[in-house]
């Protein structure tokens, strides 16, 4: 398959496959005699991997980690876990983050008036130097 093809398969685009290729998340793709890039259905599954992996919020580094252990058969699942359960707490933390900027956004809005007064809570406090 070339790069195009791949790019329709998995849903990762040209530009990001090359740049997995570029800091050697996945290997590098056979070339063609006229230079193209050729993509086994083994590079597919690993690119479908990738994907699924940066979708669940992984970044490249623990995608990195994973893939990793995916080639590494005699891996314990262990370590797998680890990877998981650490960035279940990342994403608990980034939750708990976002709930307070809905929280903080949703009370400002109750506080605006909304009509054709200049005066904005919500602007108010962007411009508050301790926010």
């Amino acid at each position: 398959m070339n790069i195009g093809e791949v790019a329709a398969e998995t849903g990762i685009t040209s530009k990001s496959i090359r740049y997995y290729e570029s800091i050697g998340l996945i290997p590098e793709a056979h070339r063609t005699g006229g230079g193209y890039r050729q993509y086994s259905d083994k590079d597919v599954q690993i690119l479908h991997f990738v994907r699924r992996a940066r979708n669940l919020g992984f970044t490249v580094g623990e995608v990195e980690e994973l893939l990793s252990l995916y080639r590494d058969r005699g891996r314990a699942s262990a370590d797998v876990r680890e990877i998981a359960i650490k960035h279940i707490t990342d994403l608990d933390k980034k939750v708990a983050e976002l709930e307070g900027m809905r929280a903080t956004l949703t009370h400002l809005v109750e506080k605006c008036h909304g009509d054709d007064r200049p005066d904005c809570p919500i602007l108010d406090d962007l411009a508050r130097a301790d926010g």
